[in-house]
């Protein structure tokens, strides 16, 4: 099951290189993308063509949605939704605003993804999604390797076609041991405009504790140059909704590792939280949430900030299924 699944995941994943929005272009871009053409059927979900040339690395999955709908189409069946915030960063470690600077993790940050990675090692995952940013890629990486059934987390690479062709698989077989790794921009976290690299405690000295408090924790308020949380829920949602829920309608089990604003925005929008309940919410590093999504809807079945490994797997009937499953192939 989860062998056919993955590779199915690996050999149809081809993501779209994404223009950038007038909020693209006030945030950090990971990388410079050149724009291929795009599928006359795909309905405004920015999936790329292959050339004929080329196997394709994702099969289109549509939604039988009008665009003006903003419903999840129901499916039979399940999926799982993985979420994890990155490790401990080393500028989170020195107390400095980080925002979009691309900063690795710490030697905590790479324990606690390890640990995350435990903590989900019985869960399958068919498809990885990630943002730009070097932390929250690590951050995958190291939670896939803990991971029972042992498949390569491979970063689909899509910046240019030339990339794309150089990256190519070629064994069916490692395409059956093999998870996509999907990067996008629009995970990054918020980006914090003049306060990047800057001291928390000497901004707070420097600014008032209120106005710091502010820029941080409201809604839509931006510090100077910077986004605000809703400017980055527009993006992070967006694409969440255009790209990450095809893959669940389409049967597949997703995991996100990314960042405490982007993946405040995807709960904000998943929990049907408001904006005071959203900038209330914190979330732990290295601790993954679960959800479960079936007949359209999203199930959380583990708390944010919360490490009981009760919380982590509290098993649907199919997961403990899978887990059966894993415990009879490696005994």
């Amino acid at each position: 099951m989860a062998a056919s699944t993955s590779q199915h995941a690996l050999s149809s994943v081809r993501l779209p290189c994404t223009s950038s929005s007038s909020i693209g272009k006030r945030t950090c871009y990971g990388h410079s993308v050149s724009v291929q053409r795009r599928c006359p059927s795909a309905r405004n979900l920015g999936l790329v063509c292959a050339s004929n040339s080329q196997s394709s690395v994702i099969e289109p999955v549509q939604l039988p949605l009008r665009p003006e709908s903003s419903s999840i189409p129901k499916k039979s069946g399940e999926s799982a939704l993985i979420l994890i915030r990155h490790g401990e960063s080393l500028w989170n470690e020195k107390n400095l605003f980080t925002g979009c600077v691309d900063v690795p993790l710490t030697l905590k940050g790479v324990n606690e993804a390890i640990e995350a990675g435990k903590r989900i090692c019985n869960i399958p995952v068919d498809v990885i999604y990630t943002s730009s940013l070097i932390r929250a890629q690590m951050t995958a990486m190291l939670a896939m390797m803990q991971h029972r059934r042992k498949k390569v987390p491979i970063i689909v690479h899509n910046e240019s076609e030339q990339a794309h062709r150089w990256s190519e698989i070629y064994s069916e077989e490692t395409k059956k041991q093999s998870i996509p790794v999907i990067r996008a921009w629009q995970l990054n976290e918020r980006m914090y405009g003049e306060l990047q690299g800057l001291n928390k405690q000497e901004t707070a000295d420097r600014y008032g504790k209120e106005q710091v408090h502010e820029w941080r924790r409201s809604y839509d308020i931006p510090p100077p140059n910077g986004e605000s949380l809703e400017m980055c829920a527009e993006r992070a949602v967006t694409y969440f909704k255009d790209h990450i829920v095809p893959q669940l309608v389409a049967g597949k089990h997703a995991m996100i590792a990314a960042h405490g604003n982007s993946l405040r925005s995807i709960i904000m929008h998943l929990d049907k939280l408001t904006s005071q309940e959203v900038i209330s919410l914190e979330l732990s590093t290295g601790i993954p949430m679960l959800y479960i999504f079936k007949e359209g809807k999203f199930i959380r079945r583990g708390s944010p900030a919360g490490p009981s490994e009760a919380g982590v797997y509290a098993y649907t009937k199919n997961l403990a299924q899978y887990r059966q499953k894993l415990d009879s192939m490696f005994q």
